[in-house]
C-alpha cells in the first residue's frame, strides 16, 4: 500500500495518507519534540538520500521500510511502502474449528490455526499432518506449548488441552517448569541443600544415583510419565533387590518427585503413587539385627581402630549412627552425653542427654582428651567426621574379615549394620538390666510404641503389664 508522508519545517509535525481506496482509517498523526540545534524536518531538505529522521516514529506504526526524500522543498513528499496491524480484510474470519468440514478447506502450512478456548489459551490445528497442540500464556507472560498429537477430534483433542490446563491451573508458582524425571528429582535435592539438610541430599543423590539416574525413566518428560512406566521401573529395581528395599527406593522417589509438584514442575501424582510390594519381613518388623556382646566384640576387634571406637561408641550410648557422627567435644558434661536428630514434617532437631555409665564416661574422657571444644569425637582419620557410606563400607569389611575364619554359629550375618549395636543397646537395657521402657525410649530416642513393635520379645512379662498400664 503506498502512502505520502507529509513533513513542514520547524513544526515538528508529519502526517502520513493513505492512497489505498476504503483505507481511510489508516491516518496517523506523528509527532517529535523538535531540538533548536537539529530539526528533524529541515534535515530532511539538506540530506537526499535515505533519510532516518522520523523512522523511528514511523517504525512505531508498522513501518519498515526506510523512506526516501523526493522533495526539498519546504513539504517534503516522501514515497514508501508499509505494512500495518490493522487487518487488510476486516470481513475475513476465523475458521471454525470445531466443524470438520473447516478445517478440510484450510490451506496446507507450517504454523497451526487457533481457536481460543479460554482466557490466554489457544487450540491450534495444522493443516497436513492434521495434530493438535495447545499454546497458553502463564502470569509471567511466558507461552507455553503443548503438543497433542492426532489426528483427533475437535473433542477429544479440547478434552485433552483441558486436562493439561488443568494442571497448570494447580500449581502454586507463577511459572511452571516442563522437565524430565532427573531434573525434578535434582530440584529436589537442591531444595535440601536450600534447607540446610545436608546429610539428607547427600544421601538421597547416592540413592537416585544407584537406582534412577541410570534408568530410562530418568530422561522422560515428567509431565508424559505414567504409572505403567513406574511400574516397569520398579520391576527392573526388583532384581537382586528384596522387595522392602525397592519399596523404600520407590517411596524416596516419590517423595522427591511430590515436593517438585511443589516448586512447580508440571506432573501428575498419581502416575507414580504405587501400591507397595508385599514383604512380610517388613510388616512383621523383624529386619534389625541383633548382635550378642561376643559378636560385637569380635566385630570391634575386626574393624579399624577408628571403626572400633565408633562402634564402642554406639554399644554404651544405644545412639543412631548419625547422632553420633555428629557429636563434638562440647556435647560431653562428663556425666551425659547430648544427642540430638531431626524428625517430623517438616523436621525438627530433637535433643536428648543419655545418662551414661561409668564405663561409658571413661571411654568418652578418653576421646575428648587433648581435644577443643568444638573437634568431632569420631574421626575417619583422625579430621573428618564420620560418613554415612564410610561406615557402612568399614562396617562390611569388618564382618567379612571376621567371617573368613569364623565358622558355624560364629559367623556374623552380612545383614548386620552399625545400627546392629543400637539394637543390641536397647534390647539389653529391657532385658539384662530391666529398665522400664518409657526410660528406655527417653535415653535412646524413640517412642513407646516402637519399642513394642521392635523389641516386645525382650521385655520380661512384669515389664510387658507395665507398658499396658502406661498406653491404657
Amino acid at each position: 500500500m503506498e502512502v505520502k508522508v507529509l513533513c513542514t519545517p520547524g513544526k515538528g509535525k508529519c502526517w502520513l495518507h493513505g492512497n489505498s481506496a476504503g483505507q481511510d482509517y489508516l491516518k496517523f498523526l506523528i509527532r517529535w519534540r523538535s531540538l533548536p540545534d537539529s530539526n528533524r524536518c529541515t534535515s530532511l531538505e539538506r540530506v537526499a538520500g535515505p533519510s532516518k529522521a522520523v523512522q523511528g516514529h514511523l517504525r512505531k506504526c508498522s513501518i519498515y521500510r526506510p523512506f526516501v526524500h523526493s522533495r526539498p522543498c519546504q513539504s517534503a513528499v516522501l514515497s514508501l511502502t508499509v505494512f500495518t496491524r490493522f487487518h487488510p480484510n476486516p470481513s475475513r474470519t476465523v475458521p471454525d474449528l470445531s466443524r470438520k468440514r473447516d478445517r478440510e478447506r484450510l490451506a496446507v502450512r507450517h504454523t497451526p490455526y487457533f481457536q481460543r478456548i479460554g482466557r490466554g489459551a489457544f487450540l491450534g490445528f495444522r493443516r497436513g499432518p492434521d495434530t493438535w497442540s495447545l499454546r497458553f500464556r502463564s502470569r509471567d507472560g511466558k507461552q507455553n506449548h503443548k503438543f497433542l498429537g492426532g489426528p483427533l477430534e475437535f473433542d477429544d483433542a479440547k478434552r485433552e488441552a483441558e486436562n493439561w490446563l488443568a494442571k497448570i491451573a494447580g500449581s502454586a508458582v507463577r511459572s511452571i517448569k516442563r522437565a524430565r524425571v532427573r531434573d525434578a528429582a535434582e530440584a529436589y535435592i537442591a531444595d535440601l541443600r536450600r534447607h540446610g539438610r545436608m546429610d539428607t541430599a547427600l544421601g538421597t543423590e547416592s540413592r537416585f544415583g544407584t537406582v534412577l539416574y541410570d534408568d530410562i525413566l530418568a530422561d522422560m518428560a515428567l509431565e508424559a510419565v505414567t504409572r505403567d512406566d513406574f511400574l516397569e521401573w520398579r520391576e527392573r529395581l526388583l532384581e537382586g533387590r528384596q522387595p522392602r528395599t525397592v519399596n523404600r527406593h520407590a517411596r524416596a522417589v516419590a517423595a522427591a518427585l511430590n515436593q517438585a509438584v511443589e516448586l512447580g514442575y508440571l506432573g501428575n501424582p498419581a502416575a507414580w503413587r504405587l501400591k507397595a510390594l508385599s514383604d512380610d519381613i517388613e510388616e512383621g518388623g523383624e529386619t534389625a539385627v541383633f548382635l550378642d556382646a561376643t559378636q560385637r566384640k569380635a566385630v570391634i576387634a575386626a574393624a579399624s581402630p577408628a571403626m572400633g571406637r565408633f562402634l564402642r561408641g554406639l554399644e554404651l550410648t544405644g545412639a543412631r549412627p548419625m547422632e553420633l557422627a555428629t557429636t563434638v567435644v562440647a556435647d560431653f558434661s562428663g556425666q551425659t552425653l547430648r544427642l540430638a536428630h531431626r524428625k517430623g514434617r517438616p523436621a525438627k532437631l530433637r535433643p536428648r542427654h543419655v545418662l551414661l555409665a561409668a564405663d561409658g564416661v571413661e571411654f568418652f574422657k578418653e576421646q575428648c582428651k587433648d581435644k577443643l571444644p568444638g573437634a568431632p569425637l569420631f574421626t575417619e582419620d583422625g579430621e573428618m567426621p564420620w560418613r554415612r557410606h564410610m561406615w557402612a563400607r568399614q562396617m562390611r569389611a569388618a564382618i567379612a574379615k571376621h567371617n573368613e575364619s569364623a565358622t558355624g554359629r560364629n559367623r556374623i550375618s552380612s545383614a548386620a549394620s552399625a545400627y546392629s549395636f543400637r539394637h543390641a543397646r536397647i534390647s539389653e537395657l529391657l532385658q539384662l538390666y530391666g529398665v522400664d521402657p518409657l526410660t528406655v525410649a527417653a535415653q535412646t530416642g524413640t517412642s513407646l510404641a516402637m519399642i513394642e513393635k521392635a523389641y516386645l520379645r525382650f521385655i520380661p512379662s512384669a515389664m510387658q503389664e507395665k507398658l499396658a498400664a502406661l498406653k491404657g
